[in-house]
């Protein structure tokens, strides 16, 4: 998956636009913290007003009742800038996580209907990166970082306005400082830039690493490689370590400038401001009040800086995610349904007619393969590994696409037939049974509302597994744990054909079902298998000859083309490729 290029500008206009599409649903409440944000900055000069109310004219003048009244009303304004600021806070947050919910959500669906050969191509790690990592920084774009940005903003402007007010050439005298600010800011918006992509960069390196080398965990320790693995591992953990410290730099020059600016501030009012007070042109309390205003003036822009922070990084995030969301990676559908065929099931006529098909450019995986299966029949392919066996199944479901010639079922065009209809048609069982975490009987339905908990219990009887399901806590509810660890090879074997069962497909389709299991399982398979496949059309993969003999037709595959083609008998009088193959596995099981 190639990474989106990042733009020189500090602020990406479009991608910008694009998050604040996403609050479009909350849009009432988002317009209301919005507001909120608003109110808070128009009241940020009230407090140092008052203060300077407070030693001017009554302090000075020993009023304790007026400065009784002034201590209530900041004690009232304190109140009320805390309870808008509660509810400004809480309402961001709630609309970053709608936000959150909805675009995880959207990435989720979006991607799980991507083609395979995507993610054939594409790291895991990466993938997880987008859709927890990404989406939670474009989260923090509403909850800390847009609204508040304007807000600090809206305050900068309220108190410069009111110094301007009070006392222009003394506001200007303080606001000298500023342009520099101003350049460091920049420099430091075009660091910080930079950085942020280079640390997500690293994070997706560390996801893909620690997802892989976790799965792969028994290779590793069987080989003993932990120890060199783990030094791989530092070296991506130092790679992004250097990363963050180059923003942590960043931040370490800037804070101490703005430090040094206020600093600079202050001392340049205190100088005018003794003098204004001792010759009678300026109160103590306006000098107080002027000095409060400086602290509230570079406040807001040392918080500028955390919310470009998060700005920064939610526009970094969510270019990779939008990236992803505008990839067309989905198995092109029919353009148009057509009538009478949306709620007839699939009989299973077969039929492959010239087809080539290749998983990268021009290395054809299949070289003019062409046969025909009638519904209700068995087909069985044989022959060595890269055949080209399991192809012609991933093609049959459409979970590949092919490059020429034309596959049918029931005279349409498997690119006519909705993938939905097609996909639910053909129950699969493949050599590598996958379990997610959950009950068996989640992994026997998959979540399909269709499938009651009779038709999982006829399907259990049938495939012959009551007594295995029976012997575990819970029964149906047993926990298989991730991957299905908790379950043998041929357990989690059997349970994929109790769900291919459970779906009443009008295809059945067995890869390799009976390749890796104990000679016990295999006897329950086989019996399932006839079971199974009574009545439906059946497309078998197998290396176990053995248990394809009675296949209406076996088709012998070698380097992605049909040799030989018939049945069990008629192949062995060929005296051909069949019958060697048949003949060194029976030397093999003597």
């Amino acid at each position: 998956m190639s990474a989106p290029k990042t733009t020189g500008n500090i602020f990406d206009a479009k991608v910008l636009r694009r998050i604040l599409s996403q609050v479009a649903p909350y849009r009432r409440r988002f317009l209301l913290t919005g507001l909120l944000v608003f109110v808070l900055a128009g009241i940020s000069w009230v407090r140092p007003y008052l203060i300077r109310l407070a030693l001017d004219d009554h302090i000075a003048n020993g009023d304790g009742e007026g400065l009784l009244r002034i201590f209530l009303w900041v004690v009232g304004l304190i109140v009320v800038e805390a309870l808008l600021q509660f509810w400004q806070t809480y309402w961001a947050n709630w609309v970053a996580q709608s936000v959150t919910l909805d675009l995880r959500s959207a990435l989720f669906r979006h991607v799980s209907r991507f083609r395979l050969k995507y993610f054939d191509q594409t790291p895991v790690g990466q993938l997880v990166t987008r859709h927890i990592s990404d989406v939670d920084g474009i989260a923090d774009v509403f909850s800390n970082g847009l609204l508040n940005a304007v807000g600090d903003i809206l305050k900068l402007a309220v108190v410069v306005g009111a110094m301007l007010w009070i006392d222009v050439r003394l506001t200007l005298f303080v606001l000298l400082p500023i342009p520099v600010l101003l350049v460091a800011t920049r420099v430091f918006q075009k660091a910080i830039k930079k950085a942020f992509v280079s640390v997500r960069n690293e994070v997706a390196k560390i996801n893909v690493f620690v997802q892989e080398h976790v799965t792969g965990m028994n290779i590793i320790q069987a080989f003993g490689r932990e120890q060199a693995e783990s030094d791989k591992f530092d070296v991506l953990n130092e790679a992004h370590r250097a990363a963050n410290i180059r923003s942590i730099w960043a931040f370490s020059i800037f804070f101490p400038i703005v430090e040094m600016l206020s600093a600079t501030s202050v001392a340049l009012l205190l100088w005018l401001g003794v003098d204004a007070v001792a010759s009678g042109e300026m109160t103590l309390g306006v000098v107080l009040q002027f000095i409060l205003y400086v602290f509230m003036l570079y406040r807001p822009i040392r918080q500028l800086a955390d919310r470009f922070n998060v700005l920064q990084m939610g526009i970094v995030n969510a270019s990779r995610v939008f990236h992803l969301f505008d990839m067309d990676e989905r198995m092109p559908e029919p353009e148009t349904r057509f009538e009478g065929h949306e709620e007839k099931p699939l009989e299973g006529h077969i039929v492959f007619e010239d087809v080539w098909f290749a998983y990268q450019n021009e290395d054809w995986v299949l070289k003019g393969v062409s046969f025909e299966v009638k519904a209700g029949d068995a087909v069985a392919f044989v022959g060595a590994t890269g055949a080209g066996k399991s192809s012609i199944i991933n093609l049959l479901s459409r979970l590949y696409e092919f490059q020429k010639g034309r596959i049918t079922i029931d005279g349409r065009d498997i690119r006519e037939i909705p993938l939905d209809q097609l996909r639910s048609s053909i129950g699969v069982v493949l050599q590598d049974v996958f379990l997610f975490t959950g009950s068996l009987e989640d992994n026997i339905t998959l979540y399909d509302p269709a499938i009651s908990r009779q038709r999982v219990e006829e399907a259990v009887a049938a495939v012959g597994v009551g007594p295995l399901i029976e012997q575990l806590p819970g029964g149906l509810a047993y926990d298989v744990k991730e991957r299905g660890v908790m379950l043998s090879t041929g357990q989690r074997q059997l349970i994929a054909f109790v769900r291919a069962y459970a779906q009443q497909p009008g295809i059945l389709v067995l890869d390799e079902a009976t390749s890796s299991i104990d000679p016990e399982s295999e006897l329950l398979i086989q019996a399932a298998t006839e079971q199974l496949t009574r009545g439906r059309t059946s497309v078998l993969v197998a290396h176990r000859l053995s248990t394809i003999r009675d296949a209406n037709r076996i088709i012998v595959l070698d380097s992605g083309q049909i040799v030989e083609s018939g049945a069990h008998d008629e192949l062995l009088s060929l005296k051909g490729a069949y019958s060697r193959l048949f003949e060194l596995q029976s030397d093999t099981n003597m």
